[in-house]
């Protein structure tokens, strides 16, 4: 065979659903020289990223910690050892990924109970509270924030203390929330949480932190069957990161040094400015998709900062407008999923991606890009926009 020559990828500015731009003193740490996955000095900082991750998603849970697989097997590791064949679980799908959540959920052999809402839309207490007092799952599944529509979903310690008066176990899927809006898991009351590395942290995607109450561990460690997963089993990974240490798997060190380095730099930032520059940005982001005439599809009460998803104008071509955004300035978006497909583009601010100079070149790429398939446009009035709003914020 002929030996490809060495790899030099193209330089993109990913403003899709993720991965996002991983921060730069992110791929710095990523060069340091490896070390064996139980060197003492690994594991030292392996306690540093337990520790920080606590801090970043607001906990003291012990059992705490970063997966060594992406942000879909933190879900698939939440549902497999809370769950158990024959268990109710309720899982409230707004969207694509809750969608995903009932699939997983049905692979352990529990009985699911399926709440929807309207892609766009959330979920009111009420109907949260209606269904868990009838079924009384023993875990409620429920995405915080929808990547396929750009909708969050409020009042998590309100549907928290619903679950806990029915001794139902809550767990949420943050992929697209850590690092980007506020997530409180123990003033709220969650009870099982995973996430990715590849968006708000600002990292390559390689790693799920998950972390899981007092409560949940105690579930895990009753449980009657075995885990239906070995590698995400807990009760043998919480060996390896915890104070035995034993040996489960050789963990990806390079991706250690990177989420160490990205919970760092969120923690150096503080929590609460980095979630007023994800909302700044979007505001700034939003007047600019305004001008150019694209309306989102999330209700304007639930819209994430985050991930901005907005409808296609009719007689736009979707995979052109985003060939044409990639091949012209290097910017990637994201099309629909489900419900969406070929409908909607999804614009990414995450991380290290939110900040004035990406929206405002996303926004005049946009404008070009409607322009070439013959939309009217108010040229540089979508720019203008944005910095106007900067101007005042």
């Amino acid at each position: 065979m002929q030996i490809p020559a060495p790899l030099q990828p193209s330089t993109r500015i990913l403003l899709g659903p993720g991965p996002s731009d991983a921060h730069p003193a992110v791929l710095r740490a990523m060069v340091n020289p490896l070390m064996g996955h139980l060197d003492p000095e690994f594991v030292s900082i392996m306690v540093q990223v337990q520790e920080m991750l606590r801090g970043v998603l607001k906990t003291k849970n012990k059992v705490t910690l970063p997966i060594s697989a992406t942000g879909m097997a933190g879900m698939e590791c939440c549902l497999v050892n809370l769950l158990e064949p024959g268990d109710k679980v309720v899982v409230c799908a707004m969207g694509f990924f809750g969608q995903r959540m009932i699939d997983v959920a049905g692979r352990t052999g529990a009985v699911v109970t399926t709440l929807q809402a309207p892609w766009g839309k959330t979920f009111s207490v009420d109907e949260i509270s209606e269904t868990v007092a009838r079924v009384k799952p023993k875990v409620l599944g429920l995405v915080h924030a929808e990547t396929s529509t750009g909708a969050m979903q409020a009042n998590i310690q309100e549907i928290a203390n619903i679950c806990h008066l029915h001794g139902t176990l809550l767990v949420v899927d943050a992929v697209t929330s850590l690092g980007c809006i506020e997530l409180d898991i123990d003033e709220w009351g969650v009870d099982a949480v995973y996430s990715c590395s590849q968006k708000g942290l600002g990292c390559p995607p390689g790693m799920s932190p998950i972390s899981f109450s007092d409560r949940a561990v105690e579930v895990i460690k009753n449980r009657k069957t075995k885990v239906q997963s070995w590698y995400l089993d807990m009760t043998t990974v919480m060996s390896y990161w915890g104070q035995d240490r034993v040996y489960h798997h050789t963990a990806p060190i390079s991706m250690i040094y990177a989420i160490h380095e990205g919970l760092r730099l969120v923690l150096e930032e503080g929590l609460e400015n980095r979630w007023k520059r994800h909302w700044h940005n979007h505001q700034a982001l939003k007047v600019g998709l305004e001008a150019l005439n694209l309306h989102y599809t999330a209700d304007a009460s639930c819209q994430l900062p985050q991930l901005n998803a907005v409808r296609i104008p009719e007689g736009v071509d979707d995979l052109k407008g985003r060939k044409f955004l990639l091949e012209r300035f290097g910017i990637e978006v994201g099309g629909g999923l489900g419900d969406f497909k070929g409908k909607v583009w999804r614009i990414g601010l995450m991380g290290y991606n939110s900040k004035p100079s990406v929206v405002l070149l996303a926004l005049a790429a946009l404008e070009q890009a409607l322009a070439n398939q013959g939309v009217k446009v108010n040229p540089g009035a979508a720019v203008g926009a944005a910095n106007n709003y900067y101007a005042k914020a």
